[in-house]
C-alpha cells in the first residue's frame, strides 16, 4: 500500500528531485549508482530485466500498479509530483532503481556481430532514439566514450523505451578503444559526412562496429583516422548532413 505525501521536500522523495538538473541529477546518480525511470511501461520493463527498484512515486491511479513490489511506494498529487521533479509528469510516475556493473568490454564484443561505438555523443535524446534503433534493427551491442551521455538518464531511457535495460552496452577506452575493437576481429565503419564510401555501396564485412559521432563535431580525429573504413550517407545539394539519429537508423538499417 503506497504511503501518502503532501510535501515535496519530504526526505523520501530525495531520489526523485531536480530531475531536469542535468548537471545535478549526472552526478547524484552516478554517485549514489541509481537511476530514474519514468512511466508505467518503462518502469514496468525494468523491472522485467532485473534492475532492483528503491522507491515508486506517482499519482494514486498509477503507483497502485506497484502495489506489493520489493520497495517503498509513495502516492502524490500532481503539484506535489511536479514540484518534486521539476517538471509535469504526464506519465502519472517516477521509480528508482539501482545500476548494475557494466560488462567488459571484450565479453561484450566476444558474442558480437554487429556493435555501434558512440563517440563522445552527448545528447540524451539522440543517445536514446539511437539504441533504440540499435535493438530495433537488430544490432548486438553499444559502446561508449568516457564523455558520452549516460543511456540510464532519464530521458535517454525514456526516448529509448526502455531498450537500455536489455540491449548490451559498456563503456569503452578513447585512447584504446580502437585497437579493442579491431582486435577483437571487428572492421570499424566511421560514419561521416567526408566518407569515401557511400552506405550503400559498402562491402559489409562479417563482423562491424560502426562509429556514430555527436552533432556538430561527428567522429573524433581518433576514432575516424583508425577506422577502416569511413562511409557517408548520399546527400542532395545544399544539405551537408542529417541529424545524427537519424542517419544513425539509415546506416544501421542498411549495414545490417
Amino acid at each position: 500500500m503506497a504511503e501518502r505525501i503532501e510535501d515535496p521536500s519530504d526526505p523520501r522523495l530525495r531520489d526523485f528531485l531536480h530531475l531536469r538538473d542535468t548537471d545535478l541529477r549526472t552526478s547524484l546518480e552516478a554517485a549514489e549508482g541509481i537511476f530514474i525511470a519514468e512511466g508505467a511501461t518503462t518502469i514496468q520493463r525494468a523491472l522485467v530485466a532485473g534492475y532492483r527498484p528503491r522507491a515508486f512515486v506517482g499519482t494514486p491511479d498509477r503507483v497502485a500498479a506497484f502495489d506489493g513490489a520489493d520497495a517503498p511506494s509513495f502516492e502524490v498529487d500532481e503539484e506535489v509530483l511536479a514540484a518534486t521533479a521539476g517538471f509535469r509528469v504526464h506519465r502519472g510516475a517516477l521509480a528508482s532503481f539501482d545500476r548494475r556493473p557494466l560488462p567488459a568490454v571484450a565479453d561484450l564484443l566476444a558474442g558480437a556481430r554487429r556493435v555501434v561505438v558512440l563517440d563522445d555523443l552527448v545528447d540524451t535524446t539522440n543517445l536514446g532514439l539511437i539504441l533504440r534503433s540499435v535493438a530495433a534493427l537488430g544490432w548486438d551491442a553499444a559502446l561508449l566514450t568516457p564523455r558520452c551521455a549516460d543511456p540510464l538518464y532519464r530521458r535517454a531511457v525514456k526516448t529509448s523505451m526502455g531498450v537500455v535495460f536489455t540491449l548490451p552496452w559498456t563503456r569503452i577506452p578513447h585512447r584504446d578503444g580502437p585497437a579493442m575493437v579491431r582486435d577483437a576481429g571487428f572492421t570499424l565503419a566511421a560514419l561521416t559526412p567526408d566518407g569515401d564510401i557511400e552506405v550503400r555501396e559498402a562491402v559489409v564485412p562479417e563482423r562491424l562496429a560502426l562509429v556514430l559521432g555527436s552533432e556538430g563535431p561527428g567522429v573524433s580525429a581518433r576514432w575516424r583516422d583508425t577506422a577502416d573504413l569511413r562511409i557517408r550517407i548520399a546527400m542532395r545539394d545544399g544539405v551537408d548532413s542529417l541529424n545524427v539519429a537519424a542517419a544513425a537508423a539509415i546506416a544501421l538499417h542498411t549495414l545490417g
